[in-house]
């Protein structure tokens, strides 16, 4: 690579490395490019992306972020998953593990804490934020659903006593 590149590239990861919120540290050795396209296709979708870089020039644009603690982490053929929701790319990147021996999950970092394997899998076993927030628009509509519920439930009884009473003056 040419220092040009180089410093380009260096610049890219670390705008990369400030906006994310979570970083997930993996060793890829041994894996096809099918499975690496297959869980950079996984990323994408879940709103999450994946970086190979060499080393030193991740090192070098992890300075001056808060995801700068999985600096030591780096050795080796490694692929860095980063993503804005903090469960996202740790979920993913578990799920790809689980599919792939050669995939090793290292640790990572959320924020400015940083995260070992277990670490990492607990953040993929929470629910996404997507989840989350219907929960919780779950959790404020259902008030409302049962008071209009609560509403009707009189007028429904005294339609019915009504019905009753005008088969019953019917039969007779």
């Amino acid at each position: 690579m040419e220092r040009a590149a180089k410093k380009e590239a260096v610049e890219q990861l670390n705008g990369v490395f400030k906006t994310t919120s979570v970083a997930v540290v993996a060793q890829y050795s041994g894996l096809t490019v099918a499975q690496m396209q297959k869980l950079r296709q996984q990323m994408k979708q879940a709103g999450a992306s994946v970086k190979v870089s060499k080393n030193r020039l991740a090192k070098i644009a992890l300075e001056g972020t808060d995801v700068v603690a999985i600096g030591p982490m780096l050795k080796g053929p490694t692929v860095i998953a980063t993503s804005n929701d903090p469960v996202a790319a740790p979920k993913v990147a578990i799920e790809f593990a689980k599919a792939n021996e050669k995939f090793v999950i290292v640790g990572g970092s959320m924020g400015k804490t940083v995260l070992n394997v277990d670490g990492v899998k607990a953040l993929a076993s929470l629910p996404s934020l997507d989840e989350l927030r219907g929960k919780i628009v779950g959790l404020l509509v259902a008030p409302a659903t049962k008071l209009a519920q609560l509403a009707n439930a009189p007028a429904g009884k005294l339609a019915r006593v009504i019905q009753a009473h005008a088969s019953k003056g019917e039969a007779a």
